[in-house]
């Protein structure tokens, strides 16, 4: 069993001919022509979409948690500010109101 792999256009727009799978050199079991439309190559699970091993996902959770961590202490953070200045500002603000020296009477 063999499949054909056709050309395409890599990231870099270069043209690259087209191949049969399993390529020669290549694993055996790779009898599928997988990937996009910018690359492709030849796979034992017609289902395969990335060529790569899934170790490079571990690294970018730990990213994302970093960064949403970061985040959330800034906002953490903001939040506990806006609180102590509403307290300050409605704590010394004065209990009576002020007299303007002009006294309402009716005419």
């Amino acid at each position: 069993m063999s499949a054909e792999c056709s050309s395409y256009l890599n990231a870099d727009k270069v043209l690259v001919s087209g191949f049969s799978c399993p390529q020669t050199g290549g694993d055996a079991r790779a009898v599928y022509c997988c990937g996009f439309q910018d690359v492709k190559y030849c796979c034992d699970d017609p289902h395969s979409f990335f060529p790569y091993e899934h170790n490079y996902m571990w690294w970018l959770s730990v990213g994302a948690l970093v960064g949403l961590s970061i985040a959330a202490v800034v906002l953490f953070a903001f939040i506990i500010t806006v609180c102590v200045l509403c307290y300050l500002f409605i704590s010394t603000k004065p209990r009576s109101k002020l007299d303007t020296g002009l006294s309402l009477q009716m005419a």
